[in-house]
């Protein structure tokens, strides 16, 4: 399934350019008041949830996607993980670049572990990147998302895989400078998810999807998950070592080669075959 948040927090479904509106099967949602459990609802109980969404995807509202506003599709993420320099090509140009390094060496993968951006950056394709400061340089950096799909804590690599419920497209906005990586990459809208989730039975191998970025049509960023330093498996297995994993945290994955800044007025996509593109403007 292709599932998507659209306009006022609808569920929709994707078929081909339309999206269908099957609202109504969240209905079914556990009930909560205070306290709120951890992880997403909607991701947490999927698999019950879909037998109806497919149902109502039979009879319900359907729109044309230019019409509706994309959100987030995982609109209660528990955790947003970020794995750093995680592509060897940008790795190489991260030492090369000064405005990327800041005159520090570029440390691997391995020596810094993963980082965290803040939930509140979250923004979709509808709500646009907003640049928080006009005298800084902010990149794009264009990635694959995992979704967890379930709670873990100290999943092996080998088990891992079992444990992602399907995949997003993001955009890893960064402001450069010397400050900390998730104080820099927290700012509002610098999480961009989207254009709607794809679960994992979809993908017919995760660990070769192509990536790509362009701004304005300019082809700027190209990778593939099979050019991971760590692989999707090997990063739930790191950040499941350190904390509890729930349904809904996102872990993106990683950047390639070929990160640039951006400017009011742009166009960022965010393009990978199995998923869609992911396509949001920039202010």
């Amino acid at each position: 399934m292709k599932l998507c948040r659209f306009d006022d927090n609808r569920l929709g479904l994707i078929e081909d350019d339309r999206v269908v509106d099957v609202t109504a099967a969240l209905d079914s949602l556990p009930a909560y008041r205070w306290a709120f459990p951890m992880g997403d609802p909607v991701i947490a109980n999927l698999a019950q949830l879909e037998p109806s969404i497919r149902e109502l995807a039979k009879t319900g509202n359907r729109y044309s996607l230019s019409s509706v506003a994309l959100r987030a599709p995982v609109a209660n993420p528990g955790k947003i993980i970020g794995a750093p320099v995680n592509y060897r090509a940008h790795k190489e140009e991260a030492d090369d670049d000064e405005a990327l390094n800041q005159g520090s060496r570029v440390m691997p993968i391995d020596e810094i572990g993963l980082f965290l951006k803040a939930t509140s950056a979250q923004a979709g394709p509808g709500d646009g990147i907003r640049l928080r400061f006009s005298d800084r340089r902010t990149d794009h950096e264009g990635e694959i998302v995992a979704v967890i799909g379930r709670t873990v804590s100290q999943i092996d690599a080998g088990e891992a895989m079992d444990a992602v419920a399907g995949y997003t497209l993001g955009l890893d906005m960064s402001v450069r400078g010397k400050e900390d990586r998730s104080f820099r990459k927290s700012c509002d809208s610098y999480a961009v998810t989207g254009p709607w989730f794809v679960t994992a039975d979809e993908i017919d191998d995760p660990n070769v999807m192509a990536v790509e970025t362009s701004v304005n049509g300019e082809l700027r960023q190209q990778g593939d998950t099979s050019q991971l330093i760590r692989s999707i498996a090997e990063l739930v297995a790191m950040a499941s070592a350190f904390y509890t994993l729930h349904p809904g945290d996102l872990i993106m994955t990683g950047t390639p080669a070929g990160v640039a800044p951006v400017a009011p007025g742009d166009i960022v996509e965010v393009r990978s075959a199995p998923i869609g593109t992911l396509r949001v403007a920039v202010s």
